[in-house]
């Protein structure tokens, strides 16, 4: 399984940004979907995911700001960000739990927030 994110920039404290990414190849195998973050000189961190099936998980940070989906038709999930601070400018990364194998990861996605 290959990812593919896209959607991350530069936007103004307050604003928003939608991020996606794109899973091909062994697509059946999905499992769980998720998105992380990993700000300068911080470790990775579990920003949000989401089963085959719906189910979704936040980190605290980014309750009631941030909305994880996902598309099964398209293989796709997404990361909408609203009410985005300073604090979360990080390079994000989405990830898929694949049955039978390691977890694949996208190439990550800068999003900078400025204040």
């Amino acid at each position: 399984v290959q990812l593919q994110a896209s959607g991350g920039g530069l936007v103004q404290a307050g604003g928003s940004l939608r991020l996606s990414c794109a899973a091909s190849g062994i697509i059946f195998r999905l499992g769980t979907m998720a998105w992380y973050r990993q700000a300068p000189g911080k470790s990775r961190e579990l920003v949000a995911n989401i089963t085959r099936s719906g189910t979704t998980n936040y980190a605290d940070a980014v309750k009631g700001r941030f909305t994880i989906s996902r598309d099964n038709a398209k293989n796709t999930v997404y990361l909408q960000m609203n009410s985005l601070k300073p604090e979360d400018t990080a390079v994000f990364y989405c990830n898929a739990a694949v049955l039978g194998d390691a977890d694949a990861w996208g190439q990550g996605t800068l999003v900078t927030v400025s204040s």
